[in-house]
């Protein structure tokens, strides 16, 4: 088993971070650390919490040029859009740090002569966050800054491909004060996360990432009575209505496809579109997909970087290969991306027609620029096709009628449900998934549920 990290940025192929993995000493030490400091921390009240975290948030996002490069170098995301990530973070945890007093406050039940009774809400004590390289500071925040507000500690295992922001981010809080063994983080192989797991120090896992990841850390933590929440993906569906303003909904999905070079568990995949809006939506979204510019993500023209690894770009390829050789075109002519090369991680955007549900693309995640186009006779096809996945993480439907948004949203199998809008995460509504997608809630007052433990006092006066 190798005994560091060494992470390849996409931009160029080449080694930009090379770190240890954590010895088992410093594993030992960084648990003993955050179990000791739970304790201190939670007798803190939520506004003395709120203080340290807030500062550390300002100490983090005054940095924003310096953490905006370093996911681009990293991962590949222009450098145009990465601030907006730090400013994600930002909002992110400055909601969460303002609705902690509604959401841990105890929950009353209705009186009872000679009794006080109520639930408060206690923290789980250790919680470990898993977070991938694709929004490495937006999934690492939905769980870090409620799970510390809640009186926790947190020891954060970041994706060998982003490991800089495990590393800005615990320098924000040593930066604001924070007590030792509040926030840690740890650079961790596989057999390393499987024992952090199971270690009974740790009370809650959090992880982002893959089905076949989320597999894994339930059945490490098997056994163990712990929770446990897995956001895993998506294979995210869209309809456009007859009715639908099309601009507006050509601006939005393509957006949706293939931002962040499609590197999006809430990202559109499929498009379902009334039959008689079908050919021009079609024509729209061909035309503005090829306005993109495919490049070096730190020039300032780029608008769409390279997948984050060579062999991701491959699997990419070949789910598009496989559609095609089973009937479908790609509407985009690959060669109109002069910058994409069958050996780099330079990914040609693909809106493939003449799709269907036994295509890979129509039915699995494909995590890159790729979405599949197919048109639909009327709203119940529309929900049979968009429930026909294995995932549901989000969905989405373009149209002038919320009467009908709101029926079809009760019909279709997902977390979340949007009207004219789709790849978007607000931090005010539950962000959770069914099916494939996972289990468990983020953000949101409801967030803090699976952060801390009822506790029901009974006590009755004599």
């Amino acid at each position: 088993m190798t005994q560091e990290l060494i992470t390849i940025s996409p931009i160029d192929g080449r080694e930009i971070v090379r770190r240890a993995y954590a010895s088992d000493a410093q594993i030992g030490r960084a648990l003993e650390q955050a179990q000791q400091a739970q304790r201190a921390w939670h007798a803190l009240s939520i506004a003395e919490r709120g203080r340290i975290v807030s500062a550390a948030v300002d100490s983090f996002v005054a940095a924003r040029e310096e953490i905006a490069r370093a996911i681009t170098i990293q991962m590949g995301r222009p450098l145009k859009y990465t601030p907006g990530e730090v400013a994600g973070f930002e909002s992110r945890a400055r909601h969460m740090i303002a609705i902690a007093d509604e959401a841990l406050a105890p929950i009353t039940v209705p009186d009872l002569a000679g009794f006080t009774r109520f639930i408060s809400r206690e923290p789980i004590g250790v919680a470990l966050t898993i977070a991938p390289w694709n929004y490495p500071l937006l999934t690492a925040v939905n769980s870090i800054v409620p799970a510390l507000m809640a009186g926790n500690t947190v020891i954060l295992k970041h994706s060998d491909q982003t490991p800089l922001c495990a590393e800005l981010i615990e320098r924000a809080f040593r930066d604001a004060g924070a007590p030792t063994g509040v926030f840690q983080y740890l650079h961790a192989n596989h057999d390393t996360v499987q024992r952090l797991v199971r270690a009974p120090e740790i009370g809650y896992v959090s992880f982002t990432g893959s089905v076949r990841g989320g597999r894994s850390i339930e059945e490490s933590a098997a056994g163990r009575f712990i929770g446990v929440g897995l956001e895993l993906g998506g294979n995210d569906p869209a309809y456009v209505r007859e009715d639908a303003k099309l601009d507006q909904a050509v601006e939005s999905l393509v957006d949706g496809a293939f931002f962040n070079s499609g590197q999006s568990c809430c990202g559109i995949q499929r498009i379902y579109v009334a039959r008689s809006r079908y050919d021009e939506f079609v024509e729209r979204a061909v035309a503005l997909t090829q306005d993109y510019v495919l490049g070096n993500p730190l020039h300032a023209d780029t608008t769409l970087g390279p997948v984050v690894r060579t062999r991701a770009a491959a699997e990419i390829r070949e789910v598009i290969a496989e559609a095609i050789s089973a009937g479908a075109q790609n509407a985009i002519d690959p060669s109109h991306f002069t910058n994409a090369s069958e050996s780099s991680c330079y990914v040609a955007p693909a809106i493939l027609t003449r799709v269907n549900h036994r295509m890979r693309v129509m039915s699995d995640e494909c995590f890159g620029p790729v979405v599949g186009v197919m048109p639909v006779d009327g709203d119940d096809e529309a929900v049979a096709l968009m429930n026909g996945s294995p995932y549901g993480l989000t969905a989405a439907v373009y149209t002038q009628d919320e009467d009908a948004a709101l029926s079809l949203g009760r019909q279709v199998q997902a977390g979340t449900f949007f009207m004219n809008r789709c790849d978007h995460l607000d931090p005010a509504l539950a962000w959770t998934g069914v099916k494939h997608s996972g289990r468990g809630v983020s953000l949101s007052v409801v967030g803090y549920e699976q952060l801390t433990q009822a506790k029901s006092f009974h006590l009755r006066s004599v």
